[in-house]
């Protein structure tokens, strides 16, 4: 065959021998902005009443047997059960049906499907005839208090044996009711999952649907297609879920979890234009609703190109024409032949690279087995089509080069309708050709796709010409060109998007396969050929990605740390290692995307579609595997100790250094255990550990491979509690710790390392963490009365009226040097919530509240969210709003209400929420856990204008890890601090500084949250309670602090942040952030814990505590 491509444009500016020369662009032109709202639950409509058939199924299910098999038939209005059931030692056959006119069965036994053998005359109910080869059952009439009208129905009840399956046809007079024209079939295995759930989280009314229509959409592809094409408005109605349904179903067709072809011939330009009305939609939906353009890509890569006309009738035609010039009419290439002419599937591109294969290696079959069974094809596959593949091949060495030729060029036929993302199929359809050989797409002429860039034709013959190269930098680079060369076109309506869409798709895929391949090459790789390998692979999964401004900030970074790592920075391997530990926050940020969005659809149609639980457990793992994300994950994971190594920071970071004896005990997350008590001491190796959790009581040690900021909550409760916390970076040292669950382990850590070794039994005598000596202390605690004004100035600030975090903001001012900023603050003292929740307007929640609290004292914990949503039902006494508008503005505070009575809403909102925060599950439980009357626990309220920081910072003028005095340690974060105290994923920039020298901070680690948080001009109110900073217990964090106004989530690029890339600036703010923990604590003469912001170079404290 003479193919020729026509002719485009040429361009030789992009192209070297051996490397292209890549256009410079803005990465941030690749940020897809269109957020998908994410629907919570399931959509559905409301249930319908079951039918009579279904409530007859259900009583029968309810005698408790375990259930192999079930199915309801659907014949207009009737319907017909079948229900196997295996009670002991024997099989249990139910059929009903709810058919007016009488019914008979007309059954048999079977070892395989297709076979009919003569039941034994004691396996036949009573009234039964015997035919030969079947039986005849006649159906009996049933009826119950529980069903809405009689059904007829049939018990047949076979012993343990053989048999595997039971054929039938039904007899209604003289009319024969048959599975669309076929026998039906009831398998007595296990298949059947019983309870498929309540599809929560999915678009169930759709999957509903979609396994309604599955026994025809069996039938062939065509039929299969032309379904999915029909339920496409549907699943688009639905969003997310409705285009994640369609998914999953075509991944359990592509997978084979689903059968391709039942009882149905059809030929194959029938299959191929059913595959064209649907990757036309597909590509219509691309383009009105680009919010899901990632789900619709997946959802193309499973589904072949398909084509009008002549296309898919080519593989019936030409299957022909190779037998006829090969002289191979018989054997293997006739039943190839039937199969092809009955129903061509993906499969048979498998089948035609095998015979290639078996033809190349000189006719070694053992060859073309490998290829079919590496590929999913085994015997018992090519055995199960409607028209079986029998016979192995037999060629002649005669009939090598032709067949060679033509089965190559067959295959072309194939993958043009098959495999939209072959890549040279999908570049021959976006380039054009024009076919003039004989017998094979003879006169086939595809034109090019109009509009190509200038060029483009040059670049993809360059990838073809290297798509095989050892050495894939170059290929990688080519490859990726021609995917930002094609992204402006896919972002625009055309006739021909598909095609550009399965070239695009088709490129990704030898991207990854690329890599893969030169992963042995790594091993002893240096680390900027890893680092641009990582680049590479992450180009390729944002240009897959919807969500992908994450990404491209994790890839600015690496090309970041890339020109460290050449300029030969000191800190390049310590900066690379934050930009790995976002780019995995990223990766796993994706997962769950995957797993939130796929797996619960996965779940629940597969099960009613009766697909292999194995293959339900992993389908989202199998997606996550087959992408970018998954090679991007294994490079990193390369990379990892190698940057460890290289910046010294050891496999361990120890964040609260006490030496302790414990049992190995392993949770998933310290979250669904902080309510907990352990009754012996327990070292706990959690998985995940946000940063906001409680330590559960008899816990003497955290390790965990999360990475929670030293100063986040969870770290400090550690400290105080003299409980061992460590993240651990090295996986094998984790899978050890876990491997020794329930032993005996004495872990001793230093400032860097954990080293541990199990003990015996006896050592935990004579160890500090016994039971009792690490347990909770009873603490007093006086409650507050309201002291006759409901708000107050900084003057006014005492130890009656407000609790130490109002006080200490206050004591600081003019006290500090003048360089340091210190907010405008006033309060809502102790008392002013009783005092409120009392007045007359607020009766109804007084005695809502009592209520609820005498609920709580039963311990039924729901009533602590009904308490905090019933605060937020009380009104302001119009007392509280004057004396608080009078005191924000004689302390130079705007007032909320002088933007209109809404503005003072938000903000009376904002306080009942801090009230309300007395009951929020983690401070009730830790005010349980150490025995304080949670009733004399009250709560002032400070107020301070927000500053809209550039950064934010806290510090410990003692190191919390090490216990040096002599050192400050604190830790930065851009935007507002929230992100740093509460449990936003990543690390903060993290920094150590000698108060003997305090203009030389050293940098410990660079950040990796990808989150920052900004605010408008607004106000803050904090909580201020009298349970802060007692003795021996830490209330402070527990209770919240709640903006007027909602704080604007930004995603970080920091390879643009003045932090990072100016050492000057970097020092200048270090520097200033140690020297505000310095003075601090030489005003208050011990330990402090301070809080504050950096607004345009000045610094500000917004609040100091003694370091616990």
């Amino acid at each position: 065959m003479n193919d020729k491509v026509l002719k485009q444009p040429q361009n030789q500016r992009h192209f070297s021998s051996e490397r292209i020369q890549r256009k410079q662009r803005d990465l941030r032109m690749l940020h897809n902005k269109h957020p998908v709202q994410s629907v919570v639950g399931s959509i559905s409509a409301e249930p319908k009443p079951p039918t009579v058939v279904e409530s007859f199924a259900k009583k029968l299910e309810m005698d408790g047997s375990p259930v192999m098999n079930k199915k309801i038939y659907k014949f207009g209005d009737m319907e017909v059960l079948v229900l196997v059931t295996k009670p002991s030692g024997k099989t249990k056959i139910h059929i009903a049906s709810d058919f007016q006119e009488p019914l008979a069965l007309h059954w048999a036994l079977s070892e395989e499907a297709g076979e009919w053998k003569p039941p034994p005359r004691s396996f036949l109910p009573p009234g039964s005839v015997s035919l030969g080869g079947a039986a005849e059952s006649k159906f009996s009439t049933c009826s119950s208090d529980d069903l809405p009208k009689q059904v007829q129905c049939i018990e047949l009840e076979i012993e343990d044996g053989n048999c595997k399956g039971l054929p039938f046809v039904l007899l209604s007079g003289d009319k024969w009711i048959k599975n669309n024209g076929s026998d039906f079939y009831v398998e007595f295995s296990q298949k059947f999952k019983q309870d498929a759930g309540e599809g929560k989280g999915t678009s169930k009314v759709l999957l509903d649907r979609i396994a309604e229509l599955e026994s025809e959409a069996q039938k062939s592809f065509m039929h299969r297609f032309n379904i999915a094409s029909d339920l496409m408005d549907q699943a688009k109605d639905t969003g997310e879920l409705g285009l994640a349904g369609i998914l999953v179903w075509m991944r359990f067709m592509a997978t084979r979890q689903l059968i391709w072809n039942k009882n149905y011939n059809v030929k194959p330009r029938h299959i191929s234009k059913a595959q064209d009305r649907l990757t036309e939609l597909l590509q219509s939906t691309y383009i009105t609703q680009p919010q899901y353009r990632e789900l619709l890509r997946m959802i193309m890569s499973t589904v072949g190109h398909g084509g009008e006309g002549d296309v898919g009738q080519r593989i019936r035609d030409e299957i022909l024409v190779i037998q006829r010039n090969n002289r191979c009419e018989g054997g293997m290439m006739e039943e190839w032949h039937q199969k092809l002419h009955n129903n061509t599937s993906p499969d048979d591109v498998i089948i035609c690279q095998a015979l290639i294969d078996y033809i190349r290696s000189d006719f070694d079959i053992c060859v073309y087995w490998k290829t079919l069974n590496e590929n999913g094809i085994t015997k018992e596959r090519l055995l199960s089509y409607d028209r079986a593949i029998h016979s192995e091949p037999n060629f002649t060495r005669d009939q090598k080069d032709g067949l060679l030729r033509d089965l190559g060029n067959y295959m072309r036929t194939l993958k043009a309708v098959h495999s939209g993302a072959d890549l040279e199929s999908a570049i021959s359809n976006c380039m054009g050709y024009q076919a003039e050989g004989k017998g094979f797409m003879a006169g086939v002429q595809i034109n090019p796709v109009p509009g190509l860039p200038s060029g483009f034709p040059e670049l993809l013959r360059f990838i073809l010409g290297h798509v095989e190269d050892r050495n894939v930098e170059g290929l990688v680079e080519s490859l990726l060109e021609a995917r930002q060369e094609l992204r402006p076109l896919l972002l625009k309506s055309c006739d021909r998007l598909k095609d550009l869409l399965f070239l695009d798709l088709a490129l990704e895929s030898v991207i990854r396969t690329a890599i893969e391949r030169s992963f042995e090459e790594l091993n002893n790789a240096e680390p900027e050929k890893i680092m641009y390998l990582i680049t590479l692979v992450l180009e390729n999964l944002v240009l897959s990605s919807d969500d992908n401004e994450d990404l491209i900030y994790c890839l600015k970074g690496w090309k970041y740390a890339i020109s460290m790592c050449r300029s030969q920075s000191g800190h390049w391997a310590l900066y690379s290692k934050s930009v790995l530990d976002r780019t995995r926050l990223a990766l796993t940020t994706k997962a769950e995307w995957y797993q939130r969005i796929l797996q619960p659809s996965a779940e629940y149609l597969g099960t009613l579609l009766g697909v292999d639980p194995w293959a339900i457990n992993i389908f989202t793992e199998e997606i996550i595997r087959a992408g970018s994300a998954a090679t991007l994950s294994s490079l990193i994971n390369r990379f990892d100790p190698v940057l460890r190594k290289t910046a010294n920071l050891g496999s361990w970071q120890v964040i609260s250094p006490f030496e302790v004896v414990g049992y190995i005990d392993v949770v998933e997350e310290l979250l669904a255990v902080q309510n907990k008590s352990y009754d012996r001491p327990t070292v706990l190796v959690a998985k995940r550990v946000k940063g906001e959790e409680e330590i559960p009581d008899g816990t003497v040690a955290v390790l965990t491979p999360d990475m929670p900021d030293v100063l986040s909550h969870v770290s400090v409760r550690a400290r105080n509690c003299k409980v061992c916390f460590a993240t651990c970076f090295d996986p094998d040292i984790l899978a050890d710790l876990q491997a020794n669950k329930g032993k005996l382990l004495h872990l001793k850590p230093s400032s860097a390392d954990v080293v541990y070794s199990e003990v015996r039994e006896g050592v935990l005598a004579g160890s500090s963490n016994l039971k009792g000596d690490y347990g909770p202390s009873s603490i007093t605690l006086v409650k507050k009365q309201f002291g006759g004004k409901y708000a107050i100035s900084a003057e006014e600030f005492t130890p009656e009226m407000v609790g130490a975090k109002s006080r200490n903001i206050a004591y600081l001012k003019g006290k500090v040097p003048h360089w340091i900023g210190i907010p405008v603050s006033v309060a809502l003292p102790f008392g002013v919530f009783e005092k409120v929740l009392a007045d007359k307007l607020n009766q109804g929640v007084l005695e809502k509240l009592q209520i609820l609290k005498k609920k709580l004292g039963e311990e039924d914990f729901d009533a602590l969210r009904e308490i905090r949503q019933t605060v937020l039902q009380l009104a302001p006494p119009p007392e509280l709003v004057k004396e608080l508008k009078t005191k924000m503005h004689d302390s130079g505070m705007p007032w909320p209400g002088d933007e209109g009575e809404h503005r003072f809403e938000q903000a009376w909102t904002a306080i009942k929420k801090v009230w309300a925060s007395k009951w929020n599950e983690r401070a009730y439980f830790s005010t349980r856990k150490v025995k304080l009357d949670h009733d004399c626990l009250c709560m002032a309220v400070l107020v301070q204008e927000i500053i809209n920081a550039d950064y934010a910072f806290v510090i410990h003028t003692t190191n919390p890890s090490s216990g040096d005095s002599s050192e400050i340690y604190a830790e930065v974060v851009k935007g507002l601090g929230e992100t740093l105290v509460g449990a936003y994923p990543g690390r903060a920039l993290s920094f150590v500084c000698k108060k003997s020298n305090l203009n030389s901070p050293q940098v410990l680690g660079y950040p990796s949250k990808p989150i920052a948080l900004f605010i408008r001009r607004s106000i803050i109110f904090r909580s201020d309670s009298n349970g802060e900073d007692l003795e021996g217990y830490a209330g402070a964090g527990l209770y919240d602090s709640v903006p007027m106004d909602e704080e604007e989530k930004v995603v970080v690029d920091y390879s643009t942040d003045s932090l990072i890339n100016d050492g000057e600036f970097q020092q200048r703010i270090l520097s200033s952030i140690a020297g505000i923990g310095n003075a601090i604590e030489q005003l208050y003469g011990s330990p402090q814990d301070v809080e504050g912001v950096v607004r345009d170079g000045k610094v500000y404290v917004v609040q100091t505590r003694p370091q616990m």
